[in-house]
């Protein structure tokens, strides 16, 4: 590597060896890693120059980067040569690498499923085989469900909502305590702000999740003043 600082070096080399546990090779990894890291648009000459690669392995691994919508091509002003950048948003490129896996791992395996249920299975053992992959087939199918929803989130709905970690788990809680409270099922939700809140509480759409004061109207409704107050067991009753 060349006209690079040792920490930019560290970060390159260190995207090359774990490319290969990411699905990609050395050489994307380190590309990718540089264009991230210089955080301005190079060419693949300039990228070649860097990083000691041919250009034939600069060209292949920009192309490959391209698929995964890592990296979008631009051009300056006066320059016929084309240039490369990674967006500029993290949370662009956290929600694309997310995406383009799903893409080629998840879907193929939802499709392979879908099919072997639409089978007649005409003995025992075929018939525990497919409940089992009936399971299999709701958990991906689910969580592929709520990834869309998370996907439709803003960038600053979704730290927030991370960075909740476990209080979360505990709105479940205190979500159901509201609803049996009020009772309400989730056909009744929607029509005043207490249902609201209790159908976000159950986070049947995160889509609906604009912000995040929806979810501290309902910790106000359970007498709960802050969210990271949510540390006691709700009373069922």
């Amino acid at each position: 590597m060349t006209n690079l600082t040792p920490l930019a070096q560290k970060f390159i080399s260190h995207f090359g060896e774990m490319g290969s546990r990411w699905g990609i090779n050395r050489t994307v990894g380190q590309i990718y890693a540089l264009l991230y890291v210089l955080a301005k648009p190079l060419n693949a000459d300039d990228i070649a120059g860097h990083l000691g690669f041919s250009r034939s392995n600069v060209s292949m691994g920009l192309k490959e980067l391209q698929a995964w919508r890592l990296v979008k091509l631009l051009h300056q002003p006066g320059d016929r040569r084309e240039y490369f950048e990674p967006p500029k948003d993290i949370w662009d490129i956290f929600k694309a690498l997310l995406e383009e896996r799903r893409r080629r791992e998840i879907e193929p395996t939802l499709s392979m499923l879908r099919d072997a249920l639409l089978e007649t299975p005409d003995n025992e053992v075929d018939r525990v085989a497919q409940r089992r992959m009936r399971e299999m087939y709701d958990l991906i199918e689910l969580s592929s469900s709520w990834f869309d929803d998370v996907q439709r989130l803003s960038p600053e709905t979704l730290a927030s909502l991370m960075k909740m970690g476990a209080t979360v788990g505990k709105l479940l809680d205190v979500g159901g305590t509201v609803r049996s409270k009020l009772g309400l099922g989730r056909s009744g939700a929607g029509t005043t702000p207490a249902v609201k809140a209790a159908d976000l509480a159950g986070l049947g759409d995160l889509g609906e999740l604009d912000d995040l004061s929806d979810l501290s109207d309902l910790s106000d409704m359970s007498g709960l003043s802050d969210l990271s107050d949510l540390n006691a067991d709700q009373d069922p009753s």
